[in-house]
C-alpha cells in the first residue's frame, strides 16, 4: 500500500521556521511530481510548491514564493518544504501529495496520491 506521511510541523512565532518532512513508502515515487498543499480552517485546500520528479523545475505560490523551499531525495523517498519568515496567514494542515504526472500540477485533482497532514500554527 503506497503511503506518504507527513511530519514537522508544531507552533512557531512569526518570523521563525520549519521544515516539513513526507516521507514515502510502500512504493518508490521516484518518477513522480510531488506537492505541498495546506488547508486553514474553514478555507479551499491550496497549492503551495511542487517539484518535478529530478526537482530540475519547480513552483511556488505567489504568497509563499521566496520564502519557502521545496526539495526533494529520491534514493531517501522523502520531500522536504523548508519554510522560513513564517506569517500568521501561513497557519494551516500541510499536506504532501504526489502524481505519476510529467509536470507541475496546481490543482487538488492533479495529485492522486496524499498524506494526512501535519499541522503547522504560527502565532503572532
Amino acid at each position: 500500500q503506497a503511503q506518504l506521511g507527513e511530519s514537522g510541523g508544531g507552533l512557531v512565532q512569526a518570523g521563525g521556521s520549519l521544515r516539513l518532512s513526507c516521507a514515502a513508502s510502500g512504493r518508490t515515487f521516484s518518477t513522480y511530481t510531488m506537492a505541498w498543499f495546506r488547508q486553514a480552517p474553514g478555507m479551499e485546500r491550496e497549492f503551495v510548491a511542487a517539484i518535478t520528479w529530478s526537482g530540475s523545475t519547480t513552483f511556488y505560490a505567489d504568497s509563499v514564493r521566496g520564502r519557502f523551499t521545496i526539495s526533494r531525495d529520491n534514493a531517501k523517498n522523502t520531500m522536504w518544504l523548508q519554510m522560513n519568515s513564517l506569517k500568521p496567514e501561513d497557519t494551516a494542515v500541510y499536506y504532501c501529495a504526489a502524481d505519476p504526472r510529467m509536470g507541475i500540477g496546481r490543482t487538488r485533482g492533479e495529485y492522486g496520491y496524499w498524506g494526512q497532514g501535519t499541522q503547522v500554527t504560527v502565532s503572532s
